[in-house]
């Protein structure tokens, strides 16, 4: 396998975006149509979810057709009936009584905080996803759902700056790939896990980073907006279970916390989903440990490419 970049390298996994580039918002659809093994971890205290239930070991289904990402809030979970409705078009889902239905988990970041409060992704948001959806290398920075994305919001959106959407893969050897999608619209800062240094978070007005975790030492000149939440997902063509898959997404977690401090607050309500498309034999420990160096990856390159929308700043320009 030649070196690998993103979420895409792994076989049988595509991605598309949709944005709204006058609204500032958008989702993202990552599609495995012929099935793999679905898995979840949600943290945080404000999530906005889809079909998570299902993705828990000791339930029937054990695989997911496609994952959606969205902006929007608890509106952008919309998107995924548009993605159903593409993939029930081509007959992909859970064979049922004659049918199939397509599995489709989700989850939302809050993005209404910039742009239009009234856009937000819908069912034709969510199909345009799924005809952009590709193979190859995936557009990151502000698209897709990371299109409104903000980060460091402590001091309110005025001192914030622009997330993004991001990804990053790690061949593990003998064929086998790990590989992330993230959307970061996080409350804290994003640093570098090398050096703890911010790279994009709260300023104060003189154009210097706050650090989030000084300021909420001292008492805040504002209730911190609840309109944050990381949101990704994991794609392995390990061989895993339902439980398994679990494993993985709740080791990816520790990606954010070494990316994104401070992680899992009240105001976000950080979700990643795994999927597996089991080809390969493969170790969960091992999985799962490189499963967190590429979260934290792709959310440093979300970050780095994000442009500057609704007055927000973005490294990128």
């Amino acid at each position: 396998m030649s070196k690998v970049t993103g979420i895409t390298d792994i076989p049988g996994i595509r991605v598309g975006h949709a944005t709204d580039e006058q609204g500032i918002t958008g989702c993202t659809v990552v599609l495995c149509e012929t099935g793999a093994v679905v898995g979840v971890d949600q943290r945080g205290g404000a999530p906005g979810t889809r079909e998570t239930d299902l993705a828990r070991p000791m339930h029937l289904v054990q695989e997911a057709h496609a994952i959606v990402l969205a902006g929007g809030s608890a509106f952008g979970l919309a998107a995924a009936d548009g993605v159903m409705g593409w993939l029930a078009e081509r007959g992909v889902g859970y064979s049922t009584l004659g049918t199939r239905v397509p599995i489709v988990p989700a989850a939302i970041l809050f993005d209404l905080g910039i742009g239009d409060p009234g856009a937000y992704p819908d069912a034709r948001m969510g199909r345009r996803a799924c005809e952009a959806a590709s193979d190859g290398p995936v557009p990151e920075g502000s698209v897709g759902a990371g299109t409104g994305a903000t980060v460091g919001k402590v001091l309110g959106m005025e001192f914030a700056m622009k997330g993004g959407i991001g990804t990053a893969a790690e061949e593990l050897g003998g064929g086998l790939v790990v590989g992330a999608l993230v959307a970061v619209n996080a409350l804290g800062d994003v640093v570098d896990p090398s050096t703890g240094q911010i790279l994009a978070g709260a300023r104060r007005p003189d154009g210097e980073f706050a650090d989030t975790l000084a300021v909420l030492r001292q008492a805040l000149p504002q209730r911190p907006p609840a309109a944050s939440t990381v949101v990704g997902v994991v794609a392995t063509n390990a061989r895993l279970d339902k439980e398994g898959a679990c494993k993985v997404a709740q080791m990816a977690q520790d990606g954010l916390a070494r990316a994104v401090r401070p992680a899992h607050t009240l105001y976000d309500g950080d979700t990643f989903f795994t999927l597996a498309t089991c080809e390969m034999p493969a170790d969960v420990n091992l999985v799962g440990a490189y499963a967190a160096e590429v979260v934290a990856r792709a959310i440093v390159r979300a970050v780095r490419l994000a442009r500057g929308r609704g007055g927000i700043p973005g490294l990128a320009g």
